[in-house]
């Protein structure tokens, strides 16, 4: 296994102003799909390295929390408080 993507896809908790977050990596080779990105509304096209959010302290549940995750940009997520 190369170490980019070994690097790539390890997941992290962090913590925001509105509570925890599971943020996975995303590496180029695997982005497939094109998404939204919440923080500005734009496209996050395949082949770009990105993260996926979702809540890691979510109300209704872990199953209910993965379903809503969300595709960011790097700089998107970092720059959400």
């Amino acid at each position: 296994m190369r170490f980019e993507h070994f690097v790539a896809g390890m997941r992290r908790t962090e913590h925001k102003r509105d509570g925890e977050w599971n943020v996975q990596p995303v590496g180029a080779a695997s982005a497939l799909k094109s998404y939204t990105c919440p923080g500005c509304g734009g496209s996050i096209d395949p082949g770009v390295a990105h993260l996926v959010a979702w809540r890691a302290d979510g109300l209704m549940g872990d199953a209910h929390d993965l379903a809503d995750r969300r595709h960011w940009h790097r700089h998107c997520w970092s720059i959400r408080g």
